[in-house]
């Protein structure tokens, strides 16, 4: 089946499972088209004996879909870039440190509960794992998804400052977490070049040097291009030549960064915060700002149907175990108690000295979904003992994640905004 074909279908798929969650199902675009795809595969697993080949035919052509290559080295890059352009600096700015800790802190804290509980868990399960699987578990999980909480959160009415923290958070954890996960495959001696190997005894030091190299590194590149194309912006007048420049930004900077080894999704979002709001305010004109958004908007909408669709569909190639459906809801549980420590722990701390939102505990743990980038990572990993069973406790918590928490956050978030009377902070920080 050539290329053409295969996007084709999808694109279809994704057209039809949209068009039944708006006329039936009514629910938020991402988690209604997941859950759709998920009855789909449902249907076709359990009724595979009377379909003839049929189902064989479904799960082959979910098959030939490379979600790594995929995800992780292609629709992160317009999704990412697409976040960051409409995000305002003036926002981040005020929560800056908050999204920090968050992103790197949270993010890091997660990896190792996660993995470090998991590694206990399973292993008195009957499950066992090498404690080195289990932190790249860790890692594959910790990295929050919340494209369908935030439509949400301004739906509902949700404080500002909770709405800026949460999607600055998932902007730079996303790249820390696939950095960290690189970082453990290459410890872990699971990489292409030590593929085969045995763990490699890497020191603090050299972990610290690849974490800036590829960080560090990615932040001069995305510099470099972002001022680079915003000259180029400020040079035309002409709203599709300018389209076509930040979208060659998007893909071409990431493209670059990964042959480099540098954080590609780092990147992307440094270059997508500088075209967004110095690009946006002295590079482009009113119809050109309009066309921008009006671009970069429904990328992110069609790119969004697109991979949950694709997260619903991976069911009908899971390997699924009896006693890994059990490990996945231990799992679950595991990664929302990590979540909870770690943005209680943050905001616990910020809350002596700067102000926060009343329930931004309770909110930020609740509306932390996990998504299409842990489910790439996961299918990413190569060959080993342990592969299927964190592939299938990745998409165990995924689902939870977006079909459970992704449909009541609205409900929790309305609880406390009502609460509140729809106050932005709290000074004393009660109702945690």
């Amino acid at each position: 089946m050539s290329f053409f074909a295969l996007l084709s279908i999808l694109i279809s798929l994704a057209a039809m499972s949209s068009y039944i969650n708006y006329r039936y199902l009514k629910l938020p675009a991402t988690v209604g088209v997941m859950l759709v795809a998920l009855v789909a595969s449902l249907v076709l697993i359990l009724a595979g004996p009377y379909l003839g080949g049929f189902r064989e035919y479904a799960a082959q052509l979910v098959r030939r879909i490379d979600f790594d290559q995929t995800v992780l080295h292609g629709m992160l890059a317009l999704l990412l870039f697409a976040g960051a352009i409409h995000m305002k600096l003036k926002d981040l700015g005020r929560e800056w440190l908050t999204i920090l800790l968050l992103a790197v802190l949270g993010t890091l804290v997660s990896t190792f509960i996660v993995g470090a509980l998991s590694w206990l868990i399973l292993g008195w399960l009957g499950v066992p794992i090498p404690f080195m699987h289990a932190l790249l578990f860790g890692a594959i999980i910790s990295p929050t998804d919340p494209i369908a909480v935030l439509r949400i959160m301004k739906s509902v009415g949700a404080p500002k400052q909770l709405e800026v923290q949460l999607s600055g958070e998932s902007l730079f954890n996303d790249g820390l977490a696939v950095v960290v996960f690189l970082t453990l495959i290459e410890i872990a001696g699971m990489s292409k070049a030590h593929e085969g190997t045995e763990a490699q005894a890497i020191g603090a030091g050299t972990v610290a040097m690849l974490l800036v190299k590829e960080v560090g590194g990615a932040l001069v590149l995305a510099l470099a291009a972002g001022a680079i194309t915003y000259r180029m912006l400020k040079r035309v007048n002409n709203y599709q030549v300018e389209v076509l420049l930040t979208l060659a930004l998007a893909m071409g900077l990431y493209a670059l960064a990964d042959a480099l080894h540098l954080s590609a999704p780092i990147a992307v979002v440094i270059a997508g915060l500088l075209i967004g709001n110095q690009g946006r305010a002295f590079a482009m004109s009113d119809k050109t700002r309009e066309h921008v958004d009006t671009f970069w908007e429904l990328i992110e909408g069609i790119l969004n149907v697109i991979l949950f669709m694709l997260i619903g569909l991976e069911l009908l190639v899971m390997p699924i175990r009896l006693e890994w459906l059990l490990a996945g809801g231990v799992a679950t549980a595991i990664v929302l108690l990590a979540r909870f420590v770690s943005v209680a722990g943050i905001i616990g701390a910020l809350r002596t000295f700067t102000p926060q939102s009343r329930g931004a505990i309770r909110v930020l743990t609740w509306a932390g979904l996990r998504g299409g980038i842990s489910v790439a990572m996961a299918l990413s990993l190569p060959a080993n003992e342990s592969r299927s069973l964190l592939l299938t406790l990745t998409y165990i918590v995924v689902i939870f994640s977006l079909v459970v928490q992704g449909l009541t956050v609205g409900r929790l978030i309305r609880r406390v905004t009502v609460a509140t009377g729809a106050s932005d902070t709290d000074e004393e920080g009660s109702g945690s």
